[in-house]
C-alpha cells in the first residue's frame, strides 16, 4: 500500500482586475470544492490599470494545489496566477497587533519578549500592553503563543503578504 501524498502549504498569488465580484467568485471557488483558504489578503496594486493582488494560503496534497491553480487561471478576469511558495521564491509577511493584560514580573518579561521579537510597542497602560509584530507566520505564531503564556491575550492578525523574490515582476496581464 502506497502512502497518502503530503499535505503541503502554499502561498498562491492571484492577479486580477478590481471590479465588484472577484473576491467572491474566487472565494466561492474555494469553498465549492471543499478547499480551506488559511489565510487571505487583498489589496489594489496597480491603480491605472484596476489591479488586485489576492494572496491565499491554503493547504493540500500536490495534486489538489495544482487543481486550485488550474481552476483559478480559468476564471475570468484573473490575469495570472502564482504559486510562491514552488522554489522557495517567496517572501512572506504578516502583521499582528496583540494586547495582552497582565501585571508584575510577567510585564516584565511581556517587554523584554517584545524586545526579542523586534515588535513594537503602540500603548501601555498600567495592566496591558498592545505590541505590533512582523514576520513570517511561524514568527508571529511564537510570539502570539510566548504572549498567551504571560497573561489573557487578545489578538488580530493581517493574513500572509507575499511576493516573488528577484526580477520578475507579475503585472503581465492575459
Amino acid at each position: 500500500m502506497s502512502e497518502p501524498a503530503p499535505i503541503e502549504r502554499h502561498i498562491i498569488s492571484v492577479l486580477v482586475d478590481n471590479e465588484p465580484g472577484v473576491l467572491a467568485r474566487v472565494i466561492g471557488l474555494f469553498s465549492g470544492r471543499g478547499y480551506n483558504i488559511e489565510s487571505l489578503t487583498v489589496a489594489e496594486t496597480d491603480q491605472g490599470r484596476a489591479l488586485s493582488r489576492i494572496s491565499i494560503v491554503t493547504s493540500g496534497t500536490p495534486m489538489v494545489i495544482e487543481q486550485i491553480k488550474a481552476q483559478l487561471a480559468r476564471l475570468v478576469p484573473i490575469h495570472s496566477v502564482r504559486d510562491l511558495t514552488e522554489n522557495d521564491v517567496a517572501i512572506e509577511r504578516e502583521l499582528a497587533l496583540v494586547k495582552i493584560i497582565n501585571s508584575g514580573d510577567d510585564r516584565i518579561e511581556a517587554l523584554r519578549l517584545a524586545d526579542t521579537f523586534r515588535a513594537r510597542t503602540l500603548d501601555s497602560t498600567l495592566n496591558s500592553f498592545v505590541f505590533e509584530v512582523t514576520g513570517n507566520s511561524s514568527k508571529v505564531a511564537a510570539f502570539v503563543d510566548l504572549m498567551r503564556s504571560l497573561g489573557e491575550i487578545e489578538v488580530a492578525r493581517t493574513g500572509v503578504s507575499a511576493i516573488s523574490r528577484g526580477n520578475n515582476i507579475d503585472l503581465e496581464a492575459k
